[in-house]
C-alpha cells in the first residue's frame, strides 16, 4: 500500500474531517498519531476503527506551544518519524462585532488565532527538522473558504484561515528544496459536529442551497483530497490551496 511505513500525525483527529483523514490514510497502510484536545473516548474510537498497528491517540492542546513540542517529540520517540502532518484542528467561535463585549472579543480572537494559526505554525516548526533528517515529508493544512469570502460574526476564524493560507504558501516555497511539500485544502461547510448547530438550525436549508449540489460536503470527500495531496507523485501541487466547497464560492 502506498503509505506503508509512513507515520501520519493528524491534529483534531478524534472527529469530523480529522477522523475521516485518519481512516483514509490508514486504508493506504499508514501508521496514525491522532491528536485530540479533550475527547479521549472519541479518539480511542478512531484508533479502534483503524486496521491493526501501533497507532497512537495523544492528548494535547495545539494552542499551547509547550504541548505542541511534547506532542511531536512523543510521536517521534514512539513511532520513529513523522512523514505527513495534517493540521486540521480548529475552532469556530462566534463573536459579532456589535454585540460582543470587549473582553469576550479579545478572548475569542486569542483562542482562535492561537488554535487555528499559531498552533499549526508551531507544529510545522517542531516537525520539519525530523522531516529534513528523514529526507522529506508532506504537510497539508486544512483552511476554509472563509479565508476568501469572509466569515461574518466569526471574523477571527476567517482571519486565522487567511493567515493559514499565507503560511502554507510561504512554507511551500521555503521547504520544497528540502523535499517537504506543503499544500492546503479549503472546504466550505462540511457535515461535522462543529457545523451541526448551523446545518440543523433555521439557516440549514439556505446553507445547503449555496452549492449547486444542494448539499454540504462529507468529511470523506475532504479526506480524499488531503490524502491525494500527500501522495507521492503530486509534488507539483506544492503551494496549492485546493477549494472543496461544492462550488458554493468560486475564486477568480
Amino acid at each position: 500500500m502506498i503509505f506503508d511505513g509512513n507515520v501520519v500525525l493528524v491534529t483534531g483527529g478524534s472527529r469530523g474531517i480529522g477522523r475521516a483523514v485518519a481512516l483514509e490514510f490508514a486504508a493506504g497502510g499508514a501508521t496514525l498519531a491522532i491528536q485530540y484536545r479533550q475527547d479521549r473516548r472519541a479518539a480511542e474510537e478512531v484508533i479502534a476503527a483503524l486496521p491493526p498497528g501501533p497507532h497512537l491517540a495523544l492528548q494535547a492542546d495545539v494552542a499551547d506551544a509547550a504541548q505542541v513540542q511534547d506532542l511531536v517529540q512523543t510521536v517521534v520517540d514512539r513511532l520513529g518519524r513523522v512523514d505527513v502532518l495534517v493540521n486540521n484542528a480548529g475552532i469556530f467561535v462566534q463573536h459579532p462585532v456589535l454585540t460582543t463585549d470587549y473582553a469576550a472579543w479579545q478572548e475569542a480572537w486569542r483562542q482562535t488565532i492561537d488554535t487555528n494559526l499559531i498552533g499549526p505554525a508551531n507544529l510545522v516548526r517542531c516537525v520539519v527538522p525530523h522531516m529534513v533528517a528523514a529526507g522529506g515529508g508532506r504537510i497539508v493544512n486544512v483552511t476554509s473558504r472563509g479565508a476568501f469570502r469572509g466569515e461574518p460574526e466569526h471574523t477571527a476564524y476567517g482571519a486565522s484561515k487567511a493567515g493559514l493560507n499565507s503560511l502554507s504558501q510561504s512554507l511551500a516555497q521555503e521547504l520544497a528544496p528540502h523535499g517537504i511539500y506543503v499544500t492546503a485544502v479549503a472546504p466550505g461547510f462540511v457535515e461535522t459536529d462543529m457545523t451541526t448547530a448551523y446545518l440543523d438550525g433555521p439557516g440549514g436549508v439556505a446553507i445547503r442551497a449555496q452549492s449547486p449540489l444542494g448539499r454540504t460536503a462529507t468529511p470523506q470527500e475532504i479526506a480524499r483530497v488531503v490524502v491525494f495531496l500527500a501522495t507521492p507523485g503530486t509534488e507539483s501541487a506544492v503551494g496549492a490551496i485546493v477549494d472543496v466547497n461544492g462550488a458554493s464560492y468560486l475564486r477568480t
